[in-house]
């Protein structure tokens, strides 16, 4: 369930994100409005960034061999 949680987050931040962009993108803020979603922006790239780092190092814990870590390349989309 915290695993879904954790995704669901991500997900919201993510959109929330992009929501932001689109509104500093259309040039309809004021001043005081745009360093606003800036900030709100910055806010959430950080949570995003946590969120990947860590999914990245659950990664490389579940490819750890014995002592010696695995890494190998994410692809993604395999059939691309």
């Amino acid at each position: 369930m915290a695993r879904k949680k954790a995704t669901l987050d991500f997900e919201k931040s993510l959109a929330d994100l992009q929501q932001l962009v689109e509104r500093l993108e259309s040039g309809e803020l004021s001043l005081e409005d745009s360093l606003a979603c800036f900030e709100q922006g910055i806010g959430l790239t950080r949570d995003c960034q946590a969120a990947l780092d860590q999914a990245e190092q659950k990664v490389k814990v579940l490819l750890q061999q014995g002592d010696e870590l695995r890494e190998q390349p994410f692809d993604a989309d395999p059939q691309a």
